[in-house]
């Protein structure tokens, strides 16, 4: 497997934005995002020191951030071997989909329920940029609007608990969707999905709210299994 490399040479030294947050926090969220996004790809051995440099920041930061992702199940730390980005599997993925997509369909309900005229029309405003993008060469846009509207689903269903379970398994989950992004006709398929949702909105109606959105979970896991048991015979 390889080790990131630094970027020295091949263009302009990455600097993680400066904000209020923690350093390392920061880090974290610039590491995550490579990990969702499979620019650090399941099982590859992290270079610490050629990854601090490429980042722009010294060893400690970097490694309080791994521990963050650690926690997250998005980084193996083993002594002596140092950190490796966790796979993916096919029993993970299943087991993962299954809970996300009961907790996100009960959000679906409540948030149907709950959400303000405001709350839909962000909403909607945020359907059509994924409609808009759907066609999209590069998945990158497509996705950052998938995530802000799975985000706001579960923030507009105002259940704490909710949330905050949800929180713990998100970064997995969006990891794992990114995965199935890469079939087409997925997307195509999931494009729908969002289409009927939205119409479930709109006459509030929480209960095939939910039922769309569950759907729409399982498959999107079905469809990662199944790229990821083709990924795993080859």
């Amino acid at each position: 497997m390889n080790k990131v490399s630094s970027q020295s040479g091949s263009g302009p030294v990455r600097k993680v934005r400066l904000s209020r947050q923690p350093l390392h926090e920061r880090v974290a969220d610039d590491l995550r995002d490579r990990i969702i996004t499979g620019q650090l790809e399941p099982g590859q051995k992290l270079a610490v020191n050629l990854l601090a440099e490429e980042i722009g920041v010294s060893l400690t930061p970097l490694r309080e951030a791994l521990k963050l992702l650690a926690v997250e199940n998005l980084i193996e730390l083993t002594p002596n071997r140092g950190a490796t980005v966790s796979p993916v599997t096919v029993q993970q993925t299943r087991d993962l989909f299954e809970v996300i997509a009961g907790i996100e369909a009960l959000a679906a309900e409540l948030a149907a329920e709950r959400m303000t005229d405001e709350d839909l029309a962000e909403l909607q405003d945020l359907h059509a940029q994924m409609q808009h993008h759907a066609g999209d060469a590069s998945r990158k846009k497509y996705f950052a609007v998938n995530r802000s509207i799975h985000d706001r689903i579960v923030d507009f269903a105002r259940n704490p608990i909710l949330s905050a379970q949800r929180g713990k398994l998100a970064q997995q989950a969006e990891r794992v969707r990114f995965i199935a992004l890469k079939n087409d006709t997925r997307r195509d398929a999931a494009m729908q999905e969002h289409d009927d949702l939205m119409a479930a909105f709109e006459v509030r109606d929480a209960e095939l709210a939910g039922r769309i959105w569950r759907k729409h979970l399982i498959a999107s896991g079905k469809q990662t299994i199944e790229l990821l048991t083709i990924s795993a015979a080859r």
